[in-house]
């Protein structure tokens, strides 16, 4: 298997890293997170400039039919970064979901606002108290007068306050459906709230919401398989933000360890620290190699199961690896890891936040044994 990025791959990868080093510093990303909406349209308009918004879609939907090994290095340097505009909600979720659930009309109306990124929509399915469950049972959809009736609540939506539409997951009759609503429709309340690693997020309750017909994306009932496979799809690009992060706090960690002294020489002489350094880089290289595997098999596998235990198995790996990584970073900066003014804590949430969203390692664990 090839562990190499193609060279188109490379240099999109390194555009995008001369971009967010000269126009996303640490300085500008917390300016950016206290403002108002919590996202930059400005940095968002570059994204969709650089073809971010259009890599994965189809090429029939105004996209560059590539998938998430061509999104890879670009995720590894929004990782970097720490970017918290919801590129992933956008990408991997909203724009999927509609590519492989809608119909060739809801393609042709939302999907060339999506890869030209003057659409934005994120998905909710999450539901209070069900913890990492994705079919929905709280909330419903019913049919009346031609079109839908919509209750219920969701959960952490990420993206949800900035987005145009919603993409909302419920049961109906014997399945899952998915619905597109407007964001402003009557019924829809949002509670905004900040993640804790700086992205913004909203709860949702929609209260007998009115839809049309033509709201319903795809067919009644038949949604679940699609979900499932939009879930893999994004947690594979999630597990390459986070080796952009880990590779962050690696190369911030190794640079504080040359620089520090004391007792009059640099604290990277000592063969202890040497060691825990060597591990760090060490655990983040597996992660990445398994994160790669993932990727492809969601591109190209054909069986699920063999989909699903190959994202499984990188979301554990990377999990573990995220937590070794955060932790020993924020312990060899001292007590200068945990204060606001040094980006590597800021770091350490993000890699938090990874290790839980899309299912932790006890819940992928449990996935992947019962592949077995």
């Amino acid at each position: 298997m090839n562990f190499e990025y193609s060279e188109e791959q490379q240099q999109l990868s390194d555009a995008l890293r001369k971009y967010l080093a000269n126009e996303y510093d640490f300085e500008k990303r917390k300016a950016i997170i206290r403002s108002d909406s919590g996202a930059s349209d400005t940095v968002w308009s570059t994204f969709a400039e650089m073809g971010l918004t259009a890599i994965a879609l189809p090429e029939a939907d105004g996209g560059f039919g590539g998938g998430a090994v061509d999104l890879m290095a670009a995720m590894e340097a929004c990782g970097e970064a720490l970017v918290v505009e919801p590129l992933l909600d956008n990408v991997g979720l909203a724009a999927r979901l509609v590519s492989q659930a809608g119909s060739t009309e809801q393609r042709a109306a939302l999907l060339p606002g999506l890869a030209a990124g003057t659409r934005r929509m994120a998905f909710a399915y999450l539901e209070p108290g069900r913890r990492y469950e994705t079919a929905p049972q709280g909330t419903t959809a019913r049919a009346e007068g031609g079109g839908w009736i919509l209750d219920g609540e969701k959960s952490v939506v990420i993206g949800a306050p900035s987005a145009d539409q919603l993409i909302v997951s419920a049961r109906t009759g014997q399945g899952t459906s998915l619905f597109v609503v407007d964001r402003t429709a009557p019924g829809v309340t949002l509670n905004a709230c900040r993640t804790v690693d700086g992205q913004r997020a909203a709860d949702i309750r929609f209260t007998g919401v009115k839809l049309p017909a033509q709201a319903l994306l795809g067919t009644a009932d038949a949604a679940q398989p699609v979900i499932e496979d939009t879930l893999d799809f994004a947690t594979a690009l999630l597990c390459a933000d986070a080796i952009g992060a880990m590779k962050f706090a690696n190369d911030t960690t190794l640079e504080y360890l040359k620089t520090r002294k004391q007792f009059g020489v640099a604290i990277g002489t000592f063969q202890a620290l040497q060691h825990r350094m060597v591990d760090m880089y060490v655990v983040c290289e597996q992660a990445r190699s398994m994160v790669i595997y993932a990727a492809a098999k969601v591109d190209q596998a054909t069986d699920p199961v063999e989909r699903r235990r190959a994202v499984s198995a990188a979301k554990i790996k990377v999990a573990d690896a995220a937590r070794q990584v955060s932790q020993e970073s924020v312990q060899l900066h001292g007590g200068m890891g945990m204060t606001e003014e040094m980006k590597v804590s800021h770091c350490f949430r993000r890699l938090t936040t990874i290790t839980h969203r899309f299912g932790d390692a006890d819940h992928h664990l449990e996935r992947y044994a019962s592949l077995n």
